[in-house]
């Protein structure tokens, strides 16, 4: 079932000339949405226009890309940060920089923005890749092998764990792709790095897309200063169109929003939980997406909440040809009476 709008969904969006609430897509923290951020956005157009018409590898440099990767290196406790286009573009930029340091050796699923042509991903469990890495790994010199891997799986729910790591006796390099953590977890919203674990052996190259929470089309890497300064000599960088400055503005401008919106988002994700608490509504971590088993004998849950003006998240996944995941994203543009008309119309489904 393809729906189509013509305006950017917040809360709620326009579908056949009516308005259904929207329970799909990213943007967990609405800052797109957020009056602020827009007007904080708009005078980023006054002050820097609609790009900055050089590559970052020119002769002329504009300082506000320095100042957010310095920002965004604090944030992520990182020595330095590199911002590209876009989160696909900052994974590739990482990937084929990793590439120069050791094997990869990919995770079960690793989403396709880490993929360098096209890997053969692990088939079996991610328990079992974990304890055959550590036996690989363990086995070899130092610097070998490249770890890549996603921090959580956006679709199940699944924060992945980490402390297997510690089992490491050789140094390694892991590229993480932090994308649906970052904005999102940790005690300020640095993301997945707050909790990976920190040893001798390890050594981490964090990517991320600026989109997914913060709302803006960008990407980051971040990790030790060599990485990065090694990382801007790749065409990935020079040869790549700058993120917009706008942008880069309006994430700097809105910090305190920021925090504002992560607590609305946590507050609402604790609602549902609390509403959904022994259904069969899935979230093992707390994420702001709940998995909708979609029972075989029932009519599609899309159609069902479509038919009652509300839109989730629906579609064939890992390949076109699977049966379709039902998710119903939740954001800090929700208030508490949408999560509460959602459960009930879940709940009257059967759920």
């Amino acid at each position: 079932m393809l729906l189509h709008t013509d305006i950017t969904p917040g809360r709620t969006v326009t579908v056949d000339n009516r308005s259904c609430l929207f329970f799909s897509g990213f943007s967990y923290l609405g800052l797109h949405q957020q009056p602020a951020f827009k007007a904080a956005f708009t005078e980023g157009i006054h002050r820097y226009g609609t790009l900055f018409p050089s590559s970052r590898a020119g002769n002329l440099r504009l300082s506000l890309f320095g100042e957010m990767e310095h920002a965004l290196c604090n944030h992520l406790g990182q020595q330095a940060a590199v911002v590209l286009s876009s989160g696909y573009m900052a994974a590739q930029a990482a990937v084929h920089y990793a590439a120069t340091r050791g094997q990869l050796r990919y995770a079960p699923g690793a989403h396709p923005a880490l993929w360098l042509g096209s890997p053969q991903l692990p088939a079996g469990s991610r328990l079992q890749w974990e304890q055959d890495t550590i036996t690989l790994v363990n086995s070899h010199p130092d610097h070998h092998f490249v770890i890549v891997t996603d921090t959580l799986n956006p679709i199940t729910g699944e924060i992945f764990a980490f402390d297997w790591l510690r089992q490491l006796q050789r140094k390694v390099l892991v590229l993480a792709d932090d994308s649906h953590g970052i904005g999102i977890l940790g005690p300020e919203g640095q993301g997945s790095i707050h909790y990976l674990p920190r040893t001798d052996q390890l050594h981490y190259l964090i990517t991320a897309s600026l989109a997914k929470a913060y709302s803006v089309e960008g990407g980051v890497v971040a990790g030790h200063a060599a990485d990065i300064a090694a990382l801007k000599k790749n065409s990935f960088f020079t040869g790549s169109t700058p993120m917009m400055p706008a942008g880069a503005y309006a994430w700097l401008q809105c910090g305190d929003l920021v925090r504002q919106q992560r607590i609305t988002l946590q507050q609402n994700v604790a609602y549902f939980l609390h509403l959904s608490a022994g259904s069969r509504i899935h979230n093992p971590h707390a994420l702001p997406v709940f998995i909708l088993p979609q029972p075989a004998e029932k009519m599609p849950l899309l159609n069902y909440l479509a038919e009652r003006d509300v839109i989730i998240s629906s579609f064939p996944y890992p390949f076109p040809h699977s049966q379709p995941v039902n998710r119903a994203i939740i954001s800090a543009l929700h208030t508490q009476q949408d999560i509460l008309t959602l459960y009930q119309f879940l709940k009257e489904y059967g759920y």
